[in-house]
Order: structure tokens, then sequence, then C-alpha cells
């Protein structure tokens, strides 16, 4: 019994040893710190490379805050993502982002609406970029 006990932990010992080398990246693989865009692989979902990012990436880089103001029903990165599921629809930034708010909150340096606004600019660059780009791929 005790030969048995040690025998499986020294095999567990070695298989622990080995996982992180076994586990480790091979050369000319990217990162997860590597932000460049790659073509898609072999092998891969070719429809996924060409997406738009996710809504709250957009008001993110645009700054705006996930805390609400006093009175507030919604927080201005709410009304961002709002206005950018409208911005993809193909309305323009200004239209999609009619609904949020455009009072100033102390200590914030932009309103809702301006911070919206300049997010749905860059989505509908983004995907202005990309239905130029796709003719080409195909």
């Amino acid at each position: 019994m005790k030969l048995m006990t040690r025998v499986a932990m020294a095999t567990t010992a070695l298989a622990l040893a080995a996982g992180p080398a076994i586990a480790q990246q091979p050369e000319g693989t990217s990162t997860k710190d590597d932000n460049t865009p790659h073509p898609p692989t072999q092998g891969s979902n070719a429809g996924t490379a060409n997406r738009l990012a996710a809504p709250g990436v957009y008001c993110k880089e645009a700054g705006a805050s996930k805390k609400k103001a006093e009175g507030q029903t919604k927080s201005p990165f709410a009304e961002c993502v709002v206005g950018q599921a409208k911005a993809r629809k193909g309305k323009s930034p200004r239209e999609a982002c009619k609904d949020a708010s455009k009072k100033h909150v102390k200590g914030e340096k932009k309103t809702a609406f301006a911070t919206c606004v300049v997010a749905a600019k860059n989505v509908s660059a983004d995907k202005k970029a990309q239905e130029e780009n796709a003719p080409a791929e195909s």
C-alpha cells in the first residue's frame, strides 16, 4: 500500500512539473498583450475577424462614467451603450444619442450626450472602414 501511494505521488509531482513546459506557447504566436490585428487562421471562424467591438468598449474609450448622479435614471455609460446600439443600426451619432442627458454633472468633463456622440462617431468610422475592407477580402 505504501508503494502505490508513493508511486502515485511521484507521478502527480512529475505531471505538475511538466504541465507549464507543455503549456508554453510556440514561437511566432501572439500573446494576450499583443493588440495587433491578425488575419484569421485556417480552421478559425472567418466571420469573427471582421466584427465590431462591443458597444461598451467604445463607451469606455470615450470616458463614460458608470456612476449615476442624483436624479439620473441611467448612468452615462448605460446611455452611451444604448446610443451605440442605435448607431450600429445606421442612425447618425447625434440621432443615436438624443436620449442621453445633456446636463453637466459636477466632477465630469463631458455630458453623457457628448461622450455618447464621441463613441458613436468611433462606431460609425469603424463600421465604415469594415464595410470598405469587406469586399476587398472576399
